[in-house]
Order: C-alpha cells, then structure tokens, then sequence
C-alpha cells in the first residue's frame, strides 16, 4: 500500500528507514506533531490530506505504532470519510506491546493478573487518570505520553495504595533499533530519567514485570 501511494503524509515518530517503501515521484511530506516543539496543526494535516484526495491522489497518513490507539487515526478517519474519501486503516504494532515482547513479558500473564489497562499519564483536559482505580483494578498499567510526569504517576499510585516494591519498566524507541529499556520497582521509576531515558517511551507498571529483561539501563 506504501508503494501505491502517490502521497505520503508522515508522523514525526516514524522511522526515515520507512521511506525506502515509497515509489518514485511519490511526495513525501512530515507532518509531525510533538509536545514542546513547533508542529504542524491537526487542522492543517487534515486539510493536506483532503487536499491531495480531492485531486484524485492515494494518500497513505504514515503513522507509528497502532493509528487507531491514543492516535488521531480515529478522527482523520472520521473526517475523511465525512467527505466522501474512503479510507482503509492498516493496524501497525503499538509500542506498548513491543515494549512487552522487548522486556520478554506477558501482558496478560495469568499467574499474575487478568487483564491490561492501556491508559494516558493525562487525560483531554490535562488532569490525571483515576490511579486509584487502576491500582485496584489489579491490570498490568501501560501507560503512555508520562515521561514527563514519571513523579506524579509515582506519587498518584503510591497514594492509591499500590506497594513501592510493585516492578516497573520504561522502554525508550520501543521495536526501533535506538530502542533502550530501564527496569526497576515504582519506588524509583524517576530512575529511568538519571539513565538518560526520554519521550517517546511507555511506562509499564505491574507484576508481570517481575522477571523482565533489563537492559544495559537496568537497575535494580
């Protein structure tokens, strides 16, 4: 489908390597969107998207990962089609699970829990999830966009009642060739920043983490 396409419209998260992918001709544009940074509006990658699909071009939106999970896959799909465009959602691999098979974990190892909560560090509003309910849902936690408020998913679960010895996991470029993994106990999950770990990388919080791979960022 990549090689089809006359037009890609590429997040900042995907790797350049992809482009090897693309026809010859074929217009590749990067539209990343990153906190903190200078990024191209949501508006405007909509409007470039139905731009290039009104003038008759097969538009592939590269994204990272899984587009339908804590993407805007969703609503670009939504707004295409509310304009006549048909669109097709080809599932990648979210960087939560390759973190998992990175660590050499099962998310829903039955000896350990039932179930896996895939959360946000912050909801729409900027405010914080309902960590008591997580800590009492018993899930393995993957939690995605935290890297910046590692204290305060520290501090909201310790108050919520989990243990400070429940193990823990950060993992950096998660199924990428730069990818980097810390491990270590929800105590000290600010750690994973000392050994130079940052966005984008998912947090995992968990018993299934008990006999996870460390890296050469480990510690104990």
């Amino acid at each position: 489908m990549l090689e089809r396409a006359q037009v890609w419209l590429v997040d900042d998260l995907v790797s350049p390597e992809m482009t090897c992918y693309a026809s010859p001709g074929t217009h590749v544009e990067w539209v990343g969107k990153r906190g903190g940074r200078c990024s191209v509006s949501q508006d405007r990658i909509l409007q470039l998207t139905l731009m290039h699909a009104m003038a008759g071009k097969e538009v592939a939106r590269v994204k990272g990962g899984d587009p339908l999970l804590f993407g805007r896959g969703g609503e670009e799909a939504a707004f295409l089609r509310g304009h006549g465009i048909a669109v097709e959602v080809v599932n990648g691999i979210s960087s939560g699970t390759a973190a998992a098979q990175a660590l050499g974990v099962a998310l829903t190892h039955r000896a350990h829990c039932h179930g896996v909560s895939f959360v946000t560090a912050h909801t729409q509003d900027h405010g914080a999830p309902d960590w008591r309910a997580l800590a009492a849902s018993g899930t393995t936690l993957m939690i995605y966009m935290g890297m910046s408020r590692l204290a305060g998913i520290r501090d909201g679960l310790l108050a919520a009642g989990m243990r400070p010895d429940m193990p823990a996991a950060v993992v950096m470029h998660a199924g990428d060739k730069r990818q980097r993994c810390w491990t270590g106990t929800l105590a000290v999950l600010e750690g994973a920043l000392a050994t130079g770990l940052a966005s984008p990388a998912v947090i995992l919080v968990g018993e299934v983490l008990t006999d996870a791979k460390g890296g050469q960022d480990a510690s104990g």
